[in-house]
């Protein structure tokens, strides 16, 4: 009884320490997660002297914390950010990961020595990128870029787990067998079809079936988040169960939960946000006090180099041939393939050789934990500095908001939403509420009144009202605190403004010809840019029309374009090689290069002159100064 007690108060402690590191790590800027994996490997054997070798429970342990991390980050997906970045974060979850596996293949035959089946094995263990720390990073560190390019990252975070797990588990066992590369069959990919397939519509059926039990059941309040947790744990454990992946189903279950009208969403979205805190806490303690860093020296410099390898050669290369279909710039290419964070995932995989009796001498785990190291040191301390290099860090759209969503009884019609008012904010500045939504309370130096009756709102009032659902956001920036002026707002957003009702013809014209379709021809600028992105534009979204770069400025309040910038400076390259462009740069570049080959020899022939369009005077004025939203 007293080893059980000296067990959680020295767990305990462990805890608390990690959790008091995390205020540090964001005073300093320090990459959290590394602090609580190093946290781990100062308590370890090498350290203060915790010997903690059970790599079965730590297996077991660890997925079920990776599954309530992908269920949280499931949940926190909104279904536009899914929409908008599903085929680019897709394709680089299955095909990017197994083009990195086998990319990272030959370095790591070459490093260590090992068969390339056995390289694949470990490239495999540190192809996926690590969610806890991408959704940290981008979520927490107050990142802004293009939510195309956010969302894809996240995305691909999320789901390309399974596909690790799967080529993991597979290659040990073909590995253990001897089977070597010839049982690479159809069973194989049968294998593969049935556990993704299975995933996902277990995913979307348990999805389905959190949502009606939280909704249908007389649940007490309190016992809401219990219930969702236990029912993700309960879509995790079946689907694998029954052969599919519960990685898969978990984080498919929480996209479709977390868009959905459930009772008692802002208590399961504070429960999720603290359990999956202790979640990564316990799974990098865990796996840093299964490390033996005196193991480390004799493998220390190829793993070094492989990690290098997979940061610079093997990971960008996988991206790139995975977006090249997609209409990504090649900065947008170039930062995505380094926010390839290893991480947790890959030291839990890196217990499996172990498991199945191929890794006697802990090869694969020690280097996946250095990789995983040297990732966390060198991509999560340089994120922020290589966006703000390549251009990529957006103004923020508004300001800071103080928003509490407060959840009504049954299956209510309407959101109650709560705000504080901040100082500058545009209702103090006299704005008007939208008629579709009810203002009903206002509470002033503790004091509770009527709207009707509380006059002209002031500074740190709190405001409630009734609106219909998914509207709530629409309100945030009329009681959001004033953007700060940026210098640079104006070369971000373009030299002037143009109203988004001209005809697209026009650009044509101007800075062309051939810059449009005919199709897009008939269109306006605000239908051919959200044409060319994809069906929906959103907040500094660009689109490039040969020499001229067109910005969304501005949106309105049903997401339509309302205001178009055009920088008449052309894009400069993230680098000047010909590398991380898209199909349609490349098809430019060679249609490009065949007019100059075709050109030689030909008389010069004088440049048409065309008049720029010119803007009503009243649109000239406003696009002279206005340089920020």
């Amino acid at each position: 009884m007293d080893a059980f007690y000296i067990i959680l108060l020295v767990g305990t402690i462990l805890v608390l320490a990690a959790a008091f590191s995390s205020l540090l790590a964001f005073r300093f800027g320090a990459p959290l997660l590394l602090v609580f994996l190093l946290i781990g490997l100062v308590a370890g054997v090498d350290g203060i002297g915790i010997n903690f070798s059970n790599y079965p429970m730590a297996y077991m342990l660890g997925s079920l914390a990776l599954a309530v991390i992908l269920f949280d980050s499931g949940f926190g997906t909104s279904l536009h950010s899914f929409r908008i970045a599903a085929a680019p974060a897709l394709t680089m979850a299955s095909l990017g990961v197994l083009l990195t596996a086998s990319i990272f293949a030959f370095a790591a035959s070459l490093f260590l020595g090992v068969s390339w089946m056995e390289g694949l094995l470990l490239g495999s263990i540190v192809a996926s990128t690590d969610a806890a720390a991408v959704f940290f990073l981008l979520r927490i560190g107050g990142i802004h870029i293009r939510d195309k390019v956010r969302s894809s990252l996240e995305v691909e975070s999320g789901t390309n787990d399974p596909m690790a797990v799967f080529l993991t588990i597979a290659l040990v066992e073909l590995i253990s067998s001897g089977q070597g590369a010839s049982g690479f069959n159809l069973d194989l990919l049968a294998m593969f079809v049935k556990q993704m397939g299975l995933g996902g519509l277990m995913g979307a059926l348990g999805g389905i079936m959190i949502v009606t039990v939280l909704n249908r059941l007389p649940v007490d309040r309190g016992l809401a988040p219990i219930f969702v947790l236990a029912l993700a744990m309960l879509v995790f454990s079946f689907t694998g169960a029954v052969g599919g992946s519960g990685f898969l189903a978990v984080y498919v279950a929480g996209i479709y939960a977390g868009n959905r009208k459930i009772y008692g969403k802002e208590a399961i979205k504070r429960f999720q946000d603290g359990l999956t805190w202790l979640a990564q806490i316990i799974m990098f303690l865990l796996l840093g006090l299964l490390a033996t860093p005196s193991q480390f020296p004799s493998i220390l410099l190829p793993a070094v180099g492989l990690a290098l390898f997979l940061i610079f050669v093997a990971r960008p290369i996988a991206v790139w041939l995975s977006l090249l279909p997609f209409d990504f710039t090649q900065q947008e290419i170039g930062f995505v393939a380094w926010v390839g964070l290893r991480g947790a995932v890959s030291i839990l995989l890196g217990i499996m050789p172990i498991l199945g009796g191929i890794d006697a001498n802990h090869v694969y785990f020690n280097t996946a934990f250095i990789i995983v190291l040297v990732s966390l040191l060198l991509q999560g301390w340089t994120i922020r500095p290589v966006a703000e290099k390549l251009g990529l860090i957006t103004p923020p759209r508004m300001g800071e908001v103080d928003k509490v969503e407060l959840d009504l009884p049954g299956r209510a019609n309407h959101e109650l939403i709560s705000y504080r008012v901040i100082k500058d904010s545009p209702v103090l500045r006299g704005e008007r509420i939208p008629r579709w939504a009810t203002p009903s309370l206002v509470v002033r130096d503790g004091r509770s009144m009527r709207y009707q009756y509380a006059g002209r709102l002031r500074e740190k009032d709190y405001v409630y009202l009734f609106v219909a659902p998914n509207y709530s956001r629409l309100l945030d920036r009329l009681f959001a605190s004033r953007v700060p002026v940026d210098e640079d707002d104006a070369d971000f957003f373009g030299a002037f403004a143009i109203s988004p009702s001209r005809p697209a013809k026009e650009l044509d014209a101007a800075y062309g010809p051939g810059l449009l379709s005919v199709a897009e021809q008939a269109m306006t600028i605000g239908d051919m840019m959200a044409y060319r992105l994809g069906g929906k534009a959103d907040f500094a979204d660009r689109v490039r029309l040969g020499s001229i770069i067109l910005i969304v400025r501005e949106l309105d309040e049903h997401e339509h374009i309302r205001s178009v910038g055009i920088s008449l400076e052309p894009v400069e390259p993230a680098i000047s090689l010909p590398i991380f462009i898209n199909m349609r740069e490349i098809a430019h570049r060679l249609r490009d290069t065949l007019r100059r080959y075709r050109g030689r020899g030909q008389p010069p022939i004088a440049p048409a002159t065309v008049a720029a369009p010119s803007l009503p005077a009243s649109e000239a004025a406003a696009g002279k100064g206005e340089n920020q939203v």
